[in-house]
């Protein structure tokens, strides 16, 4: 397996994750009910958030926490919506790349998910 070094593995990671996310019975309803997000235009956007976050060259601007606190305040956004979106992120990292890169991505989406889990 290759480590994640472009903004294509970056998409297709996300694209992979979403598959599986999306019917996922935990947290499926967050993206396909709730946010109800349109794939098409959420990956681009998606895959801007994790290029600025790995490879330090996406162009994300949008605030990830008030999007997150808005989900929150329509469904409560629980512990283990948040596990569950972690475990499956780094299942889908682990299936797909190896290496800096792949493992950066994991520690970033801890992060994340723990900053989140504190303020929302």
């Amino acid at each position: 397996m290759q480590d994640i070094t472009t903004r294509k593995d970056i998409e297709f990671l996300m694209r992979a994750f979403y598959n599986d996310a999306l019917v996922n019975p935990t947290i499926g309803m967050f993206f396909t009910e709730i946010a109800k997000i349109n794939l098409d235009d959420h990956i681009p956007e998606i895959t801007d958030f994790w290029e600025q976050q790995l490879l330090r060259t996406g162009g994300y601007k949008k605030n990830v926490m008030q999007i997150h606190k808005n989900l929150s305040s329509k469904k409560k956004l629980e512990k283990i919506h948040f596990d569950t979106w972690l475990s499956l992120f780094h299942k889908t990292v682990d299936s797909n790349f190896k290496g800096e890169k792949a493992e950066l991505i994991k520690t970033r989406a801890l992060s994340i998910s723990t900053v989140m889990q504190l303020r929302i």
